[in-house]
C-alpha cells in the first residue's frame, strides 16, 4: 500500500463496552482501495468462523492500529471514557496518520491527529468501521479466552464477559475476579453481599 495514492481513511469501532469483565478493545483500520476486501460489515452479526478468516484478510491487506483499555481504566475513567481512550489509542497504533477518521457510534474521541467524524451503525455502512469492528471482536474474544484459562470457572470463553445467566450465576458463587469491572452494578452488588 502506498502512502501517496489517496486520502487515507482510517474507520474505528469497539468490542465490549457491556461486559462484566475484560477489557475494551478499540481498533483502527486503513483499508487499500485497491485491494478490497468482500463481506466486511458488523462483527456481531458474520460468524466467529468467518470473522477470523476476515481478520487474518484485513492484517494481510490493511494497516491496522489497536488500543486497549483494562477493566481497572475502565473502573477509574467510566466505561465511555475508557472506550474513547482506547479508540484514540488505536488511531495512534496505526502505521501511518490519517487524513480522515470515520468513527462508529455518536461521538468522536479528543486528541485525534486529523478530522473526524461518528457515524451511527457506522460498521454496517463503512467498509473500514466493519474492518475496524471484525479486528475489535476477534481480538477481545481471544483475549477472553485466554482469561477463562487463568480464571476457571466463570465460562469467559462462551459469554465473553457479558452479563449472561452463566456468568451471573459464577459471579454469585465464585465472587469476581481480577478482571471484573468492580464499577459495574451487577458485580458491584456482589461485593456488596460478600
Amino acid at each position: 500500500m502506498s502512502v501517496m495514492d489517496h486520502p487515507l481513511i482510517a474507520g474505528v469501532d469497539e468490542a465490549g463496552r457491556g461486559p462484566l469483565a475484560g477489557p475494551v478493545v478499540a481498533a483502527a483500520v486503513i483499508l487499500d482501495p485497491a485491494r478490497p476486501i468482500a463481506g466486511l460489515g458488523d462483527s456481531k452479526v458474520i460468524s466467529e468462523k468467518r470473522r477470523t478468516a476476515l481478520a487474518l484478510q484485513i492484517r494481510q491487506l490493511a494497516w491496522v492500529g489497536v488500543g486497549i483499555a483494562e477493566p481497572e481504566e475502565i473502573d477509574r475513567i467510566n466505561i465511555l471514557q475508557a472506550t474513547m481512550t482506547a479508540m484514540a489509542r488505536a488511531v495512534s497504533n496505526l502505521p501511518h496518520v490519517p487524513d480522515h477518521i470515520l468513527i462508529d457510534g455518536n461521538r468522536v474521541p479528543d486528541g485525534l491527529p486529523c478530522p473526524a467524524e461518528a457515524i451511527i451503525k457506522g460498521d454496517a455502512s463503512e467498509a473500514s468501521i466493519g474492518a475496524a469492528s471484525i479486528i475489535a471482536k476477534t481480538i477481545r474474544d481471544e483475549l477472553m479466552k485466554r482469561a477463562a484459562l487463568r480464571f476457571p470457572g466463570y465460562g469467559f470463553e462462551a459469554h465473553k464477559g457479558y452479563p449472561s445467566a452463566v456468568h451471573r450465576n459464577a459471579l454469585i458463587a465464585l465472587g469476581p475476579c481480577p478482571i471484573h469491572r468492580f464499577s459495574y452494578a451487577p458485580v458491584r452488588a456482589v461485593l456488596e453481599k460478600r
